[in-house]
């Protein structure tokens, strides 16, 4: 169960997240609301992730190691985050691009 710093420093993330993406169109909202609930959840799956040991040495052997699987587990949260957080940006990216257009629309105005 979550503790009380946890909740609230992924509602403090969720609500930076969500002023990041206060300009974008509220259909597009609609889409991607669920995806950065998904980025803010991920990011604490691999804070978690980050504190159990990665590999496993050999107590005689110290050259022989592991991969743990808590290590496997952050690689593949990890691609996941990268995937959604790539989302994301696409899609400011194109509200940035549509707000330049608008702008450049308005300086030909002036030509």
């Amino acid at each position: 169960m979550e503790n009380e710093s946890q909740k609230s420093k992924k509602e403090l993330r969720l609500a930076e997240l969500s002023e990041i993406f206060s300009g974008v169109d509220e259909e597009q909202k609609k889409l991607i609301s669920p995806l950065i609930d998904e980025v803010v959840f991920l990011e604490g799956e691999l804070d978690y992730l980050k504190t159990l040991p990665q590999i496993r040495v050999h107590p005689q052997d110290p050259t022989r190691q592991k991969i743990t699987d808590a290590a496997r587990l952050y690689k593949k949260r990890q691609e996941s985050y990268m995937n959604a957080v790539r989302i994301l940006l696409s899609v400011l990216h194109k509200v940035e691009t549509s707000e330049q257009d608008r702008l450049a629309e308005l300086l030909k105005q002036f030509e």
